[in-house]
């Protein structure tokens, strides 16, 4: 059984992805919100991608800076990797858990408000 699980670990770190990342979880902000900074920077180099963000006023903007310079900080501390070499290979929001709370109106009835949440992730790769 063990044997198995060995094996399987084994075979999980060899195909694991070599590049940087960085994953902000249970963000304050709306995914869909996130999501429209985010289609800005897909793709684009790694210092361009920080003046897009840093000059947007949307809030999802400020939450998107910090997992990206979270992700350009694993790359030159944990693989080593330059950062004038690297773009935003990938770049996505995932919904997260959503928080249910009610607005009372009138006749004693309550309307759900649902405050949603997000999962950030940003992956940074080299050019070739």
């Amino acid at each position: 059984m063990a044997k198995g699980l060995r094996e399987r670990s084994k075979l999980r770190k060899a195909n694991a992805d070599k590049r940087a990342r960085a994953v902000a979880k249970n963000v304050g902000v709306s995914p869909s919100k996130v999501r429209i900074v985010l289609n800005l920077i897909r793709g684009k180099d790694y210092r361009e991608a920080d003046a897009i963000l840093r000059n947007m006023p949307n809030v999802g903007a400020e939450e998107a800076v910090k997992v990206l310079e979270s992700a350009g900080a694993n790359a030159e501390n944990n693989l080593g990797l330059n950062k004038a070499n690297l773009y935003v290979a990938e770049c996505y929001a995932d919904g997260a858990a959503v928080l249910k709370r009610f607005q009372p109106v009138s006749k004693g009835r309550a309307h759900s408000i649902k405050k949603r949440t997000s999962h950030i992730t940003i992956i940074l790769d080299e050019r070739a």
